[in-house]
């Protein structure tokens, strides 16, 4: 799993000190109900598709870039779902990163496409569709929270999308 060339430069300057960072998180929604879930390389565990915007890029365009590049799937970006602030990461090598997240809700733009999901690139162990009565045990709350107000979000479209306050 590659780090992003510019949080590298960003990295050289600040070392490891605590840095803001655009993050979107898709929840994928079949036509047929399932959600699409990867495996990560980094935990072992499974979590919506999600990603770091590149500098200027669109949040939306970002992350149907992320859900191709890591599960082979094309989507169409139909809602934003939530803007939340993760918990201070920090990594192996004392990197200290704090996400804003936008999630959003997506669908693949075909049958075609959904049946494709596949393991694209080098974060995912594997890539599956799951029934919401049948989601992995090991699915973090926070990636839990996330598929909730994705799913409220369809549900009930008028109250809009979930802020923290």
């Amino acid at each position: 799993m590659a780090t992003p060339e510019f949080i590298l430069a960003l990295r050289e300057r600040i070392g490891t000190a605590p840095l803001w960072l655009p993050g979107v998180t898709g929840v994928v929604l079949h036509d047929d109900g399932r959600i699409l879930l990867g495996r990560r390389v980094d935990t072992g565990g499974w979590a919506l598709v999600s990603g770091i915007l590149e500098p200027g890029e669109d949040p939306a365009v970002g992350l149907a870039r992320e859900v191709l590049e890591e599960t082979g799937v094309e989507v169409t970006v139909d809602q934003l779902a939530s803007v939340t602030v993760t918990d201070e990461v920090v990594y192996p090598n004392g990197d200290r990163t704090r996400f804003l997240d936008l999630t959003f809700v997506c669908r693949p733009v075909s049958v075609e496409s959904a049946a494709g999901a596949r393991v694209a690139d080098d974060e995912s162990l594997e890539v599956a569709w799951f029934e919401l009565d049948a989601l992995p045990g090991d699915l973090t709350p926070e990636n839990l929270d996330r598929l909730h107000h994705a799913i409220r979000a369809v549900t009930e479209p008028e109250r809009g999308p979930y802020f923290v306050r």
